[in-house]
């Protein structure tokens, strides 16, 4: 499996979507970042965030498109075709309505599952789909036409617990994908047992 040069977390940029469940990808970046102390800033030519360093070892690109999530791939094509990194090298987290809150589980290649962010990616990217993804679970509402609100609002201090938990535990686990153990790294983030948290006012 080819190495992660690039890892994109999608959300809708502006204070107003600021801890909604649609940026639970941006804000997986934020705290990684934050972990590795890692400085994010404005980059014109990404149309976005972004930030270059040490993760576990690795040298990775992160990058906060500020497109807004239908217009990801604008973003994330940019850099890719910038720093040639193919498909194969990105990973991208974005929330995942058909996961629960709390689990997180990382997947290789697929379709966009109706994620309007991946919707807009792949065909930015060639139409290639081969590409690793983060899906941050964040619950269904339960009815398709209230799926909009959902996304666009705030989860419950419960569910943003449980998020900010899987997050965690799939910055725990990001070092063995880098590495290429991907078997590993799946196993380590999908068996994960979460420890409590004190939620972050930012989601």
């Amino acid at each position: 499996m080819s190495a992660i040069r690039l890892i994109v977390g999608l959300g809708n940029p502006g204070t107003q979507y600021e801890g909604t469940r649609h940026n639970a990808g941006a804000f997986f970046v934020r705290r990684l970042a934050q972990q590795y102390s890692l400085t994010l800033a404005t980059d014109r030519n990404a149309l976005g965030e972004s930030a270059r360093g040490n993760i576990a070892g690795h040298d990775v690109r992160l990058l906060l498109p500020e497109t807004f999530m239908n217009d990801s791939g604008r973003s994330v094509a940019a850099v890719a075709r910038y720093y040639r990194i193919e498909p194969s090298n990105i990973l991208i987290a974005h929330d995942e309505l058909d996961i629960a809150p709390g689990e997180a589980r990382f997947k290789y290649d697929g379709g966009h599952g109706g994620h309007n962010g991946l919707r807009d990616i792949i065909p930015a990217l060639g139409g290639q789909r081969e590409f690793w993804r983060l899906r941050i679970g964040i619950g269904h509402p339960g009815s398709a036409r209230k799926v909009s609100p959902w996304v666009l609002s705030k989860a419950s201090e419960a569910d943003t617990m449980a998020i900010q938990q899987s997050i965690a535990s799939a910055i725990s686990a990001l070092p063995l994908l880098l590495e290429g153990d991907d078997v590993k790294a799946m196993t380590a983030l999908h068996s994960e047992h979460h420890q409590v948290v004190k939620p972050d006012k930012d989601l």
